[in-house]
């Protein structure tokens, strides 16, 4: 079947109160990821775009791969503004699947493949999926749902393209991802595109089942920067004319945003996007990798991958020269002074960039730490157009000690898909403004930069005293012999709610409950000092290294209230 001409895409009514770009630079340029993929295929086709353990794959064959495969959607019964559902690990497939949605005027959904039967239902149900792409590995899951989906829903496999190792292959509804990428015609597709063509992040759902912030494409692109120039045609050349170009390790899952952000930044400055075979994250792996393609950029998810990268480090120093990488980047958790600090031992050429951000808000704030500076936790520069609010919409004075939560203007998100009073809570107009408010609190220091409290979704209300579980938890993992630690709160008759930490110590340390409450009184008002504290073997996490609170509650539910 023939894909018809594209037509503009209509916009879902919860982006009625968007910002409409300034009429002179919507005038001057409307950046459209597919248009910087067609240029970019064009211009670098003989240079290294993917790298996955032994497989090496050019501009050339992204770009020719990409192509076939945005055709085999729009023959497929796809057309413009549909939704594609991401079920996939990290891998190139990831990245081409990317490329061929934006290049067809599909839209990109992320699913975090951790997700059971009902969260998975919810993701594809709720951003109205019209296709699902997913790794072998997810048949099950992909199997128990499919029957209560639209009978047309796209379904395509990547791995067990052999037919044998996937039932899903036998299914006419579903196809061999590698298939689509290899038949067919590898040409652009010569249509036209818009800075308005969408592009979907999913949250994590930690505060409540997992939503769809919308993105126009334009204003992503324009936040981080990713083009220059005065079309895709002039980016590419541009680009083409260097002679380095990055070679990025995404060690963070691509499903979340810090990953895939990653990803697009490096692709649209013509470098090379790594990633890791081992799905559990081997840091091991990452050193070796590091090494051996002379990766000169590193994105992490805070202290959760910095500190098994630091275990590696001290165990076995000798065998990696890490010289290549010249940066490496967190966002979204805590990245602790100390493991800045110990980083810097091994990585001597790097900077560090702490930054701040959801995905209703990127570019809220960042931190950069060099060789040779002191490291700090939790401390922030803000970004261009954010500010900090009270509750009633005051502006924070720097210095007066208020607790204020984070906004920013410019470009940010549309919505939230289907959700207009979502949307109209986070995204508020201030004294004529259009905000993105994530959540997230924060002291303004009297020079104006800001020390992030936490978020206020997991605010603990204990006896009419708030506590935010960052806060706490920074101020746990600062203390000897503990590794990691999550803090939430329960329900208690006199308190409304207590604090309780579970707390994961070093194998060789021995320390207990109160030696860390005395330390902690030392930091924090005793209100926020923990009542109770479990010790785990491993804090619970997402495989992002985000807090999975859910989880610790489940512990905590397990082993009862009479812990020590």
């Amino acid at each position: 079947m023939t894909a018809a001409t594209p037509t503009a895409v209509a916009l879902p009514s919860a982006t009625t109160t968007a910002v409409p770009l300034p009429a002179a630079r919507a005038a001057a340029i409307s950046w459209n990821f597919g248009d910087l993929f067609d240029a970019l295929d064009l211009a670098l086709a003989p240079r290294t775009a993917l790298i996955h353990g032994d497989l090496i794959r050019t501009w050339g064959e992204f770009g020719a791969r990409s192509n076939r495969l945005a055709r085999a959607l729009l023959e497929r019964g796809l057309r413009p503004g549909d939704k594609v559902a991401f079920f996939l690990r990290n891998s190139p497939a990831y990245l081409e699947l990317f490329a061929a949605c934006v290049k067809a005027r599909l839209v990109h959904v992320n699913v975090n493949y951790r997700y059971v039967e009902a969260e998975l239902d919810h993701v594809l149900r709720s951003c109205d999926a019209r296709a699902v792409v997913f790794d072998t590995e997810f048949v099950p899951q992909i199997e128990a749902l499919r029957g209560g989906l639209p009978h047309d829903t796209v379904f395509a496999v990547v791995g067990g393209e052999d037919d044998s190792a996937s039932p899903a292959a036998h299914d006419t509804r579903a196809w061999s991802f590698e298939r689509l990428c290899t038949e067919g015609d590898p040409g652009p597709l010569q249509i036209a595109r818009s800075g308005d063509d969408l592009y979907f992040q999913c949250t994590g759902g930690t505060t409540g089942m997992p939503k769809a912030v919308m993105w126009r494409q334009h204003d992503r692109i324009s936040l981080f920067g990713m083009a220059r120039g005065d079309n895709a045609r002039d980016h590419a050349e541009s680009v083409a004319t260097r002679s380095n170009h990055p070679v990025v390790v995404p060690a963070c899952p691509l499903m979340h945003s810090t990953g895939l952000t990653t990803a697009l930044l490096t692709l649209c400055a013509g470098g090379a996007v790594v990633t890791l075979t081992d799905h559990r994250f081997d840091p091991t792996e990452l050193l070796t990798t590091i090494d051996r393609r002379n990766v000169t950029s590193v994105a992490i998810v805070g202290d959760a991958f910095g500190r098994p990268i630091l275990d590696a480090l001290q165990r076995d120093s000798a065998s990696f020269s890490l010289q290549s990488v010249t940066s490496i980047s967190s966002a979204g958790v805590m990245w602790s002074a100390e493991c800045k600090q110990e980083l810097l031992r091994y990585f001597t050429q790097a900077t560090l960039r702490d930054s701040l951000g959801s995905s209703e808000g990127s570019g809220l704030a960042a931190m950069e730490t060099r060789p040779g500076a002191a490291a700090e936790t939790g401390a922030f520069a803000l970004g261009e157009g954010v500010k900090v609010f009270t509750d009633d919409l005051r502006e924070v004075e720097p210095g007066s000690g208020e607790l204020g939560r984070i906004a920013k203007s410019g470009f940010i998100p549309l919505g939230y898909y289907r959700d207009e009073t979502k949307t109209a809570e986070t995204f508020p107009t201030i004294d004529g403004v259009r905000y993105a408010v994530p959540g997230d609190w924060c002291r303004v220091e009297a020079d104006g930069t800001i020390r992030l409290i936490g978020r206020g979704s997991t605010c603990i209300n204990t006896g009419g005293e708030k506590v935010f579980p960052e806060e706490v938890e920074t101020a746990l993992c600062r203390l000897h012999g503990v590794v990691d630690a999550l803090v939430i709160g329960v329900p208690d008759d006199r308190w409304g709610e207590v604090v309780v930490a579970v707390v994961q110590r070093e194998s060789a340390a021995d320390v207990g409950a109160e030696y860390l409450r005395s330390q902690l009184r030392q930091h924090l008002a005793s209100y926020k000092v923990p009542k109770l504290l479990y010790f785990i073997e491993a804090v619970p996490r997402a495989a992002s290294g985000k807090a999975d609170y859910a989880g610790a509650r489940r512990y905590v539910e397990r082993h009862g209230l009479d812990h020590t």
